[in-house]
């Protein structure tokens, strides 16, 4: 009788380190993805636009659902941040491998006065073919630079009629829901953007 009574005690002590050691795992396993960048769970603005595509197509974010979007303001004239940041992009699209088809890159135009339809249709796609331009008129542009919270001013050239734009330089990424996850910074290179898709996907 004593040894049985030994013999159920370890059993216990065995199964509970098991249960501690399966517990151990639960929480591992549900430990909320670690990002490179600024993880924005559950803003409260940045939900939507209504805008549209260079191919002519009105677009809203609602489009892009089942994808994860990732989203940039800018403009083509744009001398550095704006081609940095796409290319940037693509070279992020290049690493993801195969499953760069399941992100969406969508540039929005803050100059619809001379970023017209079919100057997005050449420049965007040029740094990827899945890459999609968007615009509006210039209050549809103000409207939604406002609900992202984006930043743009005109700043006078030297000449009359020219100008660059100042503007927020990040990019959000959305998930497959249409739910605001993420804000990249701008110039960290694409393998810590790669890395952060890839917990979202």
């Amino acid at each position: 009788m004593k040894r049985l009574s030994s013999y159920v005690t370890a059993r216990v002590a065995a199964l509970m380190l098991l249960a501690a050691f399966a517990g151990g795992c639960d929480k591992a396993a549900n430990k909320p993805a670690a990002f490179n960048n600024v993880d924005v769970t559950g803003l409260d603005y940045a939900k939507g636009f209504s805008l549209t595509d260079h191919n002519g197509k009105p677009r809203t974010l609602q489009d892009f659902r089942g994808k994860l979007t990732v989203l940039f303001f800018g403009y083509t004239q744009c001398p550095d941040v704006c081609p940095t940041t796409m290319a940037e992009m693509a070279a992020v699209l290049k690493e993801l491998g195969p499953s760069a088809d399941e992100v969406q890159v969508l540039f929005v135009t803050l100059d619809p006065e001379r970023d017209t339809q079919e100057l997005l249709a050449s420049y965007v796609p040029a740094f990827d073919k899945r890459f999609l331009g968007l615009r509006g008129d210039a209050e549809a542009t103000a409207r939604t630079a406002k609900e992202f919270k984006v930043f743009y001013s005109k700043v006078p050239g030297s000449e009359p009629g020219q100008y660059t734009i100042d503007h927020t330089a990040g990019s959000y990424v959305f998930d497959r829901e249409g739910k605001a996850r993420l804000f990249l910074r701008h110039g960290q290179g694409p393998a810590p953007i790669a890395h952060d898709l890839r917990q979202l996907l």
